[in-house]
Formats: C-alpha cells, sequence, structure tokens
C-alpha cells in the first residue's frame, strides 16, 4: 500500500476499548481513520465523493448502523460501507448485502479479515470514482461541442449525457441540417460504449445492388470471400442508419428483423450471430412523408427508442451567433487564416435569416466569411477584388488543396484526414485543378521550381 495513496476510512465504533484498537491496526497499514462513536457524528462530516470506505457497528447510540447506511446510500449508492455486529445476526447480514453493503462481519473479527475488505472495497471506489469524472469530463466536452444558450441547448445538453448512459436505442428526428448526425454521435462519445466501434450507414446509397452483402456480409465458401457486414463491425458499439426514411421498405423490414433479434445472418452462413449494439436512427421530418411513411412509423414503434427532436435554427435564434462564432473559428483554424472582423452586416444577417438550411447553410456561410468571402449581397456576382464569385472560390480551393498536399508530402491518405473531405471528392478536385500528389512527394518531381498555373 505504500506505493498508492492512503485509504481513508470512516470508522463508527461505540467500543471503548475496540474502536481506538481497531483505528489503530488500520493505521499500521497505512490508512487514514477517523475514529467516531456515533453515526450522527460521522454523517455530518462524510465529504461528497468520499475516496474511501465508512466501517460502521451496527449496534449504535441513537442512529444504529443500518439507518446510517440507509442514508449513506441515497446520498452516494456507490459508497463502500462494511457492517459490523457482535450479535450473530444472519438475516441481518445476508439484507444489509442485498440492500448493497460492502460487507459484513460479527464480532469478533481478525484484523486482517477486515483489512482484506477495505483494501477490496477501496479499489472499488477509486474506479468508481474515476468513473464519475470521466463522464464529468465527457459531460463538459459535451456542453462545449453543443453550443448555444437557448432554452432547447439547455434542455437537450441535459438530455444527452441521462440518454447516453442508459444505453438506449434512439431516434434523433429534426429537419435537415439540424445536426442529427452529430447529436446521434455525441450521445455514443458520451455513453460506456465510447470506446467502442460507431458505424454509420447512410440509408440514401443502400439502393445497390449490394446493400445486402455491405449491411450483412457474407461467409466463404463456393468461391465466395469472407466479408464482415457494416452491422456487425458495429456489435459492442453503435450502429447509426441514417436518413431512415431514404431506405426501400423491404430494407427497412430486413432492419426490423435484425433490431428485433438482435442478430445477424451472413450471407452463407447456417446460423445466426448474436449482436450487443445500441441503435441511434436519424429521421429526417418535413412536410410530406411519403410512401414510406407507415414503414418508418413501424420501424420506430418497434425500435422502442428514446425519441430527440431537434428544433430547427429559426426555433432557436438566439444561439444563431454563437454557432457563427464557434464555425467561424474553427474554419479559420483548419485553413489557417488569420481571423476576420464580423461586420454589423453580417451579425444583422445572422438574425434576420431564415436559415432553411439550419446549421448546415450556418456553417457554409461561416466558412465563407473566414476565406475573405461575402454572400449577404445577393444582388452583385462580384465578391472580392473584383473577380466573379465562382473564380475567386476555385482560386482558393485550389490554393488550400496545395498547401495540403504540401505539407502532407503528397501523402493523400494525409491530405484527406486534415481537410476532411471524403476520397472521392478529394480526387475530383485535385483531377479538376490537374494536381498529382506524387508531384509533391520528395522523391518526386516537385512543384515547388515550377510556375504556378493560373486557374
Amino acid at each position: 500500500m505504500s506505493n498508492e495513496q492512503p485509504v481513508p476510512v470512516f470508522l463508527i465504533e461505540d467500543d471503548d476499548a475496540l474502536g481506538p484498537a481497531v483505528a489503530e491496526a488500520l493505521r499500521l497499514e497505512g490508512m487514514e481513520v477517523s475514529l467516531f462513536s456515533r453515526a450522527e457524528a460521522a454523517l455530518e462530516a462524510l465529504p461528497d465523493n468520499f475516496p474511501g470506505v465508512v466501517v460502521s457497528d451496527v449496534r449504535l447510540p441513537g442512529m444504529d448502523g443500518l439507518t446510517l447506511f440507509e442514508l449513506l446510500q441515497e446520498r452516494d449508492a456507490d459508497l463502500p460501507v462494511v457492517l459490523t455486529t457482535g450479535h450473530g445476526d444472519v438475516a441481518m447480514a445476508v439484507a444489509a448485502m442485498k440492500r448493497g453493503a460492502a460487507d459484513f462481519f460479527t464480532k469478533p473479527y481478525s484484523s486482517a479479515t477486515l483489512i482484506r475488505a477495505i483494501v477490496g472495497a477501496a479499489g472499488r471506489r477509486r474506479l468508481v470514482l474515476e468513473n464519475r469524472r470521466l463522464r464529468e469530463a465527457l459531460l463538459g466536452q459535451a456542453q462545449g461541442r453543443f453550443i448555444g444558450s437557448s432554452d432547447f441547448a439547455v434542455r437537450l445538453r441535459g438530455m444527452l449525457s441521462a440518454v447516453a448512459q442508459a444505453e438506449v436505442d434512439v431516434v434523433v428526428e429534426g429537419a435537415a441540417g439540424t445536426g442529427k448526425t452529430f447529436v446521434a454521435r455525441l450521445i455514443h462519445d458520451l455513453g460506456p460504449r465510447r470506446s467502442r466501434p460507431f458505424v454509420p450507414v447512410d440509408a440514401g446509397v443502400l439502393t445497390h445492388q449490394d446493400a445486402d452483402l455491405l449491411l450483412f456480409g457474407q461467409e466463404p465458401g463456393g468461391g465466395r470471400l469472407s466479408r464482415i457486414g457494416l452491422i456487425e463491425r458495429a456489435n459492442g458499439g453503435t450502429l447509426l442508419i441514417d436518413q431512415i426514411e431514404a431506405a426501400s421498405p423491404q430494407l427497412q423490414a430486413r432492419l426490423l428483423a435484425v433490431l428485433e433479434s438482435r442478430s445477424i445472418l451472413p450471407a452463407g452462413a447456417e446460423r445466426a450471430r448474436k449482436l450487443n449494439l445500441c441503435i441511434a436512427v436519424t429521421r429526417q421530418l418535413h412536410g410530406q412523408m411519403g410512401q414510406a411513411g407507415d414503414s418508418e412509423s413501424r420501424f420506430h414503434e418497434r425500435l422502442g427508442a428514446v425519441r430527440l427532436n431537434l428544433a430547427p435554427l429559426t426555433g432557436r435564434r438566439d444561439d444563431a451567433s454563437a454557432l457563427f462564432r464557434h464555425f467561424l473559428s474553427r474554419h479559420e483554424a483548419e485553413l489557417q487564416l488569420p481571423h476576420r472582423a464580423v461586420t454589423d452586416e453580417v451579425w444583422h444577417h445572422l438574425q434576420t435569416h431564415d436559415w432553411p438550411g439550419n446549421l448546415r447553410e450556418l456553417d457554409a456561410f461561416a466558412r465563407t466569411w473566414a476565406i475573405g468571402l461575402s454572400l449577404t449581397d445577393k444582388e452583385s456576382p462580384m465578391a472580392v477584388g473584383g473577380r466573379p464569385l465562382h473564380l475567386a472560390v476555385a482560386e482558393f480551393e485550389r490554393t488550400v488543396l496545395e498547401n495540403a498536399l504540401r505539407a502532407a508530402g503528397g501523402n493523400i491518405v494525409q491530405v484527406e484526414q486534415t481537410l476532411g473531405t471524403p476520397r472521392k471528392t478529394l480526387y475530383d478536385k485535385l483531377n479538376r485543378y490537374g494536381l498529382r500528389p506524387k508531384e509533391f512527394r520528395p522523391d518526386g518531381n516537385s512543384r515547388e521550381n515550377r510556375p504556378i498555373r493560373k486557374t
């Protein structure tokens, strides 16, 4: 124990001889002992998140040990309490253990036995408090990641941690651009499964003929290669089904079967495989639900999930300025741009514009402002230096790509991670501007000594 922090122990014992003797034995083991003869005094002195163990006699003057135990459980259900008694009451011991007592000893007991029980309980207590600290830190991150001070933002922040810790399935609903996928990911990051896989599945692209293979996988055999489906990749973590309304009724039915049974049968497999995962579903709300409406309703009813409805930006207008600052700071940092002062015209636009694209539109507006453009004047095609807007954007985009390639030494994977751009989109843009990654590699034909092509 010399290499660890001393274990704090609250010892409640009214026997004038036994109390000091037990306290001395525990101190010889390096523990920090506070000795009390009455439960009321110990209860008043005990701090919140006490990092140690409470050891209490059952028979005490005034408040007895069992009442103390119940009150401690109300304050902190995870606080380890060891109960002792001079009366061989087996029924009392069983009842106390069922209610969460760390241990129960009948006097006389050996100090070595009590010390072992305290050391074990203290170890478990350290883990409990560490998990609490992690949860609080993650909740603090959520407070920072979910921006806004509106009533909606405050309520949703309060719900996110509770939903995450409960490990329940969730349906996140809202109009386009309200941050449904972001909220689903945030719930995963706040919960016990945060270190496990988070696998997003875009239902809108699952009309492809290989959708079954992508989702459910296949067993090897008959010339087939083994392939783990996306659903199975989420085992132990969270499966996000994005835009469920875009999936065909047939695919929704297959997904429902998986969700109800929590098992999957890959192509060519003889037996289904059990899954342990949480399901997050995003659902876009709009005026016309179309033919998928009934299937969506059945899907959500059978899922039995908690539902979170995300307000559009018009319903949380007070958050627009704070969100804009957040997006602007992020884009300036990612693009390594100096801060650009925000004009009164922009602040007015933030408060008066309807933002039909919600957060996605606001994010794009912040990026536009960060790179030196202004789209608030819709009558003028000229935005920067008298140049047409599309040419200014193209020139800036090409510069960003060149800088990223140069910084990454032509490593396309690093460029993809730096810019947060999908691989196919990145290659399309490189082809558009005639940029070749190999020319930025140290052993390639570097562009440093080549003339810059004009867009």
